[in-house]
């Protein structure tokens, strides 16, 4: 089919219509041909490509699994609160309000209000980091060649400012991401040594705290010693749920998690949300 007019154009448009490819969002997500059996109706579902990124904007008690399809997948996660985009993530008061250096499940993540954005309610890899951020145009550069966004080897960073843009955040709203799928371990002298997957079919849950925008990089750990671009899909599901409240094990899981969650509590009411 020829493109070279303005009509070949359009009918070579239309007639991809109802293709499919490995890694892309399913719209509707309802169409996504395996639908968890404990889900709700579902609102994203999305299969991302090694080196690609995406975003959504999720409601408040909406629960998000990640799945490690191949195992070298690395889900890169930042989110802000969905219509005040100051409050974030922050995953330096995430590790040190826990004591836990290591994401799992019953990991609360909290922004630096002291509130609780999302919380992990199951957990296959327990291969995750919240310490080494993503990488960046530099190292990436340094260590593959290229780490622009349109090249074989993009860096986190560099598709998050596209998220971002897509959301109306600049890059100096960026702060250090967590990670899921991919991880570290700290040694008594304080090193990081690279712990790497779990293996295919590893999957991560989380549950939405808050109104939340989501934005996920998919690329290799920056600590992954590896010397070629690994990068293999992620699978994105999320459906409606309920957030978490007074009663739930969750939420008096420790004096930490139960302040945080009350302070959570408070400004939803505050808002006359809750």
């Amino acid at each position: 089919m020829s493109t070279a007019t303005t009509y070949g154009a359009r009918d070579h448009a239309r007639a991809q219509e109802g293709a499919e490819a490995e890694t892309m969002p399913v719209v509707p997500a309802a169409a996504w041909p395996e639908p968890p059996r404990e889900a709700g109706p579902l609102v994203w579902a999305e299969t991302v490509a090694g080196g690609g990124y995406t975003h959504k904007v999720l409601a408040r008690g909406t629960e998000l699994r990640l799945t490690d399809v191949r195992g070298d997948a690395c889900a890169h996660l930042l989110l802000f609160v969905a219509d005040r985009p100051w409050e974030r993530l922050n995953a330096a008061d995430t590790v040190k309000v826990q004591w836990n250096a290591y994401l799992g499940e019953r990991s609360l993540l909290l922004s630096d209000q002291g509130r609780v954005l999302a919380s992990v309610i199951a957990d296959t890899s327990g291969r995750h980091d919240a310490l080494c951020g993503t990488s960046t145009l530099v190292r990436n550069t340094e260590r593959y060649g290229d780490g622009t966004p349109q090249s074989a080897s993009p860096a986190g960073r560099e598709l998050f400012k596209l998220a971002a843009l897509k959301n109306g955040l600049e890059p100096r709203d960026l702060p250090p991401s967590i990670s899921f799928f991919q991880g570290v371990r700290v040694g008594e002298d304080g090193a990081l040594a690279f712990a790497g997957s779990a293996g295919p079919g590893a999957a991560v849950t989380l549950r939405a705290e808050h109104d939340l925008t989501v934005l996920i990089a998919n690329v290799p750990h920056p600590a992954d010693p590896r010397p070629d671009y690994t990068s293999t899909p992620l699978e994105v599901l999320a459906w409606r749920a309920r957030a978490t409240g007074p009663g739930d094990a969750l939420w008096d899981a420790s004096p930490e998690g139960r302040r945080a969650f009350l302070n959570t509590a408070e400004f939803h009411t505050a808002r006359g949300l809750a």
